[in-house]
């Protein structure tokens, strides 16, 4: 089967991957699902792999096939495989969790001591099939494209699983700041109103990405080049500040915002990466708020995303290409001319 494959960590996306001939993976334990990959979908992250910044956090064996936002339809499954059967279809959940460990019997599946994840440890579904456990396939209501639905298995669930951390925060007349309506932040601003009653505000540096929060819900809307967001905040909140910011972008101009404009007592979700946090110790005292990060999300967060989607009430912006796009694509991605998803298809 072709799997677009990296060799070797590099700055330059132009020939990041490779499309390499490779064997279809086996079935290897009795517990295991291989799918036919309809849709992967190209994140972020897979560029910031590409970079070898994940080495230090993950341990990579290359050459690996990429692609942790997969769905796609049931090819062949294992002895002891009662959730699915051969041609369901299925979104998949990027990590493989062992259901055994403390934090796996304690739910939280995000931080399995034996997981695998798809595309950043183990190969992934830039390719036709894909190698995964039962624990991590959820069948699709029908009607629902895999193809389509494909980018909510990282990046859906990333912004869902943000999105209701600050939900649990958030009363009916407070304040939530989502910086950046791209990607994931499309997809976190649906999951916010569909979930909440607060007013939330969108901050973009583009005009077309501010139009498409106030379609998605937003409140308010501030482009954040012609905007201090710092004083627009503080006259849409009275100075009293956002009880909740979700930030998509976590570079350091937006991470810097979180003394200026977090409410005391509330919290900036750090999504997006690739910044750092530079705050005094005091900062925090002072206003007793706090960064919180955001590590993909649970199994079931990723059942309940589909629910929405199933109702309607969350929808994505992608864009289709080809397996022997996937450079151009993360070319793009690179150059943020990418709205919404780009979602690849192997087959």
């Amino acid at each position: 089967m072709q799997a677009a494959r990296l060799h070797e960590y590099t700055a330059d996306m132009s020939n990041a991957l490779s499309i390499d001939e490779i064997d279809r993976p086996d079935l290897e334990r009795s517990d295991q699902v291989v799918i036919e990959v309809e849709g992967a979908g190209w994140c972020q992250t897979d560029n910031h792999i590409i970079e070898g910044m994940w080495a230090d956090y993950a341990p990579q064996d290359l050459p690996m096939t990429l692609g942790h936002e997969n769905a796609g339809i049931v090819a062949e499954t294992g002895d002891e495989v009662t959730l699915v059967e051969e041609g369901d279809p299925v979104i998949c959940h990027p990590v493989q969790t062992c259901g055994i460990c403390r934090p796996c019997r304690l739910g939280e599946d995000m931080y399995c001591e034996n997981s695998a994840f798809n595309g950043l440890t183990t190969d992934g579904g830039f390719a036709e099939y894909l190698q995964t456990n039962e624990r991590a396939v959820i069948p699709l209501p029908d009607g629902v494209d895999p193809t389509e639905i494909a980018p909510h298995a990282d990046a859906g669930i990333t912004a869902y699983h943000a999105a209701k951390k600050a939900v649990d925060e958030l009363n009916p007349g407070d304040t939530c700041v989502v910086i950046g309506v791209g990607g994931l932040g499309h997809i976190g601003l649906q999951c916010l109103d569909a979930m909440c009653a607060a007013d939330i505000v969108a901050v973009d540096i583009k005009d077309e990405a501010l139009e498409l929060a106030d379609d998605l819900g937003a409140h308010h809307t501030i482009n954040s080049v012609d905007e201090d967001i710092s004083d627009v905040i503080a006259d849409i909140t009275d100075d009293e500040g956002a009880q909740q910011v979700v930030d998509f972008v976590g570079r350091d101009e937006t991470t810097g915002l979180a003394p200026e404009i977090v409410a005391a007592g509330g919290d900036h979700h750090i999504v997006g990466y690739g910044g750092h946090i530079h705050e005094p110790s005091q900062a925090l005292v002072d206003g007793e708020f706090s960064f919180r990060g955001t590590l993909v999300g649970k199994y079931a967060e990723l059942q309940e995303l589909v629910a929405l989607v199933e109702r309607g009430a969350v929808q994505l912006r992608t864009e289709r290409h080809d397996l022997d796009e996937i450079n151009a694509v993360a070319q793009r991605l690179e150059h943020n001319e990418i709205e919404g998803r780009a979602v690849v298809l192997p087959t």
